[in-house]
């Protein structure tokens, strides 16, 4: 069966800015009665956190109308360098896209093959290792040859990396208008991914 989540990641924030700037957050969420500060592990399945914080009684004016009976899950927040993906069995991108010349690495050839192609996932592979332990880490575009910080990379597949994220398990989808305005508190660009674990 699985739980379905909407997840925004900070793609900018800094490791050693992301746990001030993530309280920060959580402060403004939860003095809007979106969030509370109390939380639980219902239905929760991210990365290295057991406990999200529970939806605020004002939590629908963040999502789109689905159902007044509906009860949302809890919010969790990642603090850490790591790859996000949308789950079930996705780990590596389909395809990655240089900041420079803005042509396509192709990491898995769909219908061909379904598995990433090892030669050309290891220099990403080694960058996005890398950037885990020290915060930089650099991948070589094939087509172009400039040398880019792979946080730069833009990823297929709702791939990405952050050391800030929000994953709201089982809600409805959020507003247009609510992205905004954290992507503006943030300070940052964001993605937003939907998946499913």
């Amino acid at each position: 069966m699985g739980d379905y989540f909407e997840r925004i990641v900070d793609l900018e924030v800094t490791a050693a800015e992301a746990n001030t700037l993530a309280e920060h957050m959580i402060d403004w969420m939860v003095s809007r009665r979106w969030l509370l500060r109390e939380t639980s592990g219902d239905s929760m399945y991210s990365l290295q956190v057991d406990e999200g914080h529970v939806p605020g009684p004002d939590w629908p004016q963040i999502t789109r109308e689905w159902g007044a009976d509906w009860i949302p899950g809890p919010v969790a927040v990642i603090v850490g360098r790591h790859e996000h993906y949308a789950g079930q069995g996705a780990v590596e991108p389909s395809g990655a896209d240089c900041p420079h010349c803005r042509a396509t690495t192709v990491i898995i050839d769909y219908p061909e093959r379904w598995e990433a192609d090892p030669a050309v996932w290891q220099p990403f592979s080694d960058a996005i290792d890398a950037w885990k332990r020290t915060g930089a880490g650099t991948v070589t575009c094939p087509s172009c040859a400039t040398a880019s910080p792979v946080t730069a990379w833009a990823w297929a597949d709702n791939f990405a990396l952050g050391a800030l994220a929000f994953d709201f398990w089982g809600w409805p989808p959020l507003t247009d208008e609510f992205l905004a305005e954290l992507a503006t508190r943030l300070g940052h660009r964001i993605e937003r991914h939907t998946g499913k674990f």
